[in-house]
């Protein structure tokens, strides 16, 4: 559990509670050490926590302390809600998933004023934008480029021709209806865009490809600016 997350927890944990938790109790919750839980009491006290209780005692909050809820205008919160929707409904499912946890987590601190407004919202997003196979596909590649993973993919051109390509995967770039796969191309040594929509067979070559900093996706991204400028045009046809 990131450090973030865990901090969290043991603040919702201690929240609220009557008679204190020990650090023990925390740590089998938390999945962590009781040396970890005893710095990360620290940390909240260090930060402002009004936390009661010692080591080998236990600990709660100070009774009437409340967490402050995200503190989102109505408009703010409309971008978040618009977002997760969009990642929901164009992503793939591990995505998808995440998304709506971190909804239901806004939603459970949400303050008075802000829900109705939040069960108001009007603004839809289809989710016929990614097919399932681009799905998987999507969720793959997010792998392999995190482990630094060749690809080899079989795929149809916009000729119509298929080919088959190893690459190295860089990073997905969503264009408004379909979601295309930049990469760098291991036979020509050239960057490459394929569409997931056109990958027929797709294959983790499960050997590290070694960083190279002049092939990565800013360096992709900055050779685009320097093709088009200003003008935030970038071309997603298939080679």
């Amino acid at each position: 559990m990131a450090k973030a997350d865990r901090l969290l927890k043991i603040i919702t944990l201690l929240k609220g509670r009557r008679t204190v938790i020990t650090a023990r109790q925390l740590a089998e919750v938390v999945e962590t050490s009781e040396r970890t839980i005893y710095r990360d009491i620290q940390v909240l006290l260090d930060t402002g926590f009004p936390i009661e209780g010692e080591a080998g005692v236990g600990y709660r909050l100070q009774p009437g302390f409340e967490i402050p809820p995200i503190m989102f205008t109505a408009e703010q919160l409309l971008a978040v809600q618009l977002g997760l929707k969009m990642v929901k409904g164009w992503t793939d499912k591990d995505l998808a998933i995440a998304a709506e946890q971190a909804r239901l987590k806004i939603e459970a601190v949400l303050a008075e004023r802000l829900k109705q407004t939040n069960l108001e919202n009007s603004l839809l997003v289809p989710s016929y934008f990614l097919d399932s196979s681009a799905s998987d596909y999507s969720l793959t590649i997010r792998k392999a480029i995190k482990q630094n993973y060749g690809l080899t993919i079989d795929y149809i051109r916009a000729d119509g021709e298929h080919s088959t390509r190893s690459i190295q995967p860089l990073g997905l770039v969503f264009w408004g209806q379909k979601w295309t796969l930049i990469s760098w191309c291991l036979l020509r040594e050239s960057y490459r865009e394929f569409r997931l929509d056109r990958i027929q067979k797709l294959n983790v070559d499960e050997v590290v490809i070694a960083p190279n900093p002049k092939v990565s996706l800013d360096n992709y991204l900055l050779r685009l600016k320097e093709q088009y400028g200003d003008c935030e045009v970038f071309s997603s046809n298939s080679k």
